[in-house]
Formats: structure tokens, C-alpha cells, sequence
């Protein structure tokens, strides 16, 4: 008797850790994080992995993206997917490093299939010659689900406070 309550238990566990790691929140928060990574590039890092990151963008992108940052005037507005592409490999070439570390996750709301995550992150992009991005942001990612997952289609970045 005492074995199967063991089990039970045991299973009820696996169960809950199953259905919290795959909720959309959790899978959303994770694709957040997933694509923080990708544009994050190391100062040391080979030419070859930078541009692995550039076809690792296709997973993550919408058709088209709006974005809206106030630092960066030239990347204002709506993009296709190959634009921000063919933008993100001129970057993995030029620049020195870029790093993105999430410092707090406000929020993130689910509602069907779409998903906004509101985020705080200490952001860096140095090129040769001056630093376009350096300091905390507070950001909101827009994500659409699609057939094939969940798919950024809005980012707003804004210097924190």
C-alpha cells in the first residue's frame, strides 16, 4: 500500500513539473530568453558561430516586426524578417561584442495566442567606434503563436530608470 501512495506521489510530481514547464507562460518566458541569447555575441567568438546566430534569428521572427527604440533611430519601424537578418549579420561582423542579460521579468501575459513579456535587461552593443546600446532597458516583447511556435512580432526598448 505505502508503494503505491509512493508512486502516486511520484507521478503527481512529474505530472505538475510537466504541465508548468510547458504552459505558455513558461514556454514564452524561455523563448524570451532564447532569443537574448542569439544576439548576444562575445567578444571572442569566431566569425562561423556569429553567423550561426544570424540563421538562428529565422526560428525566432515573425514575417514582419515592428520595432521601437528611441537610441537607435535607423532601427525604428516595421521589418521584414530578411531585413532584420541581413541587419543582424552587418552587426555580428562589425561588432566588437553585444551582450543582453535579463535582470527582471515584470510580467508576462498570455491571452490564446498571443503573449507580451515586460522585462528589464542590462544590454551592451559595442562597435569599433562608439557604443549605440550600454546600460539597462526596460523592454516589452510582443509574441505571436503561430503554427511552428511562438514568434517575436513587437519589441519596444526603452532606457530604464
Amino acid at each position: 500500500m505505502k508503494r503505491w501512495v509512493l508512486w502516486g506521489v511520484v507521478l503527481a510530481v512529474f505530472i505538475g513539473l510537466g504541465a508548468w514547464w510547458f504552459s505558455p507562460v513558461q514556454v514564452v518566458k524561455r523563448r524570451t530568453a532564447s532569443f537574448l541569447s542569439i544576439i548576444t555575441l562575445d567578444a571572442g567568438a569566431g566569425r562561423a558561430s556569429r553567423q550561426m546566430a544570424t540563421y538562428s534569428l529565422n526560428r525566432i521572427l515573425a514575417s514582419e516586426v515592428q520595432l521601437d527604440t528611441p537610441t537607435i533611430p535607423e532601427a525604428n519601424g516595421n521589418f521584414e524578417r530578411s531585413e532584420l537578418e541581413s541587419g543582424f549579420s552587418w552587426l555580428a561582423n562589425q561588432a566588437k561584442q553585444t551582450r543582453f542579460e535579463i535582470q527582471e521579468i515584470r510580467s508576462v501575459v498570455v491571452t490564446g495566442a498571443t503573449a507580451t513579456v515586460d522585462l528589464r535587461l542590462e544590454g551592451l552593443v559595442e562597435l569599433p567606434h562608439y557604443r549605440p546600446a550600454d546600460g539597462i532597458y526596460d523592454v516589452i516583447f510582443e509574441w505571436v503563436k503561430g503554427e511552428d511556435g511562438w514568434r517575436l512580432v513587437h519589441a519596444t526598448w526603452q532606457q530604464g530608470q
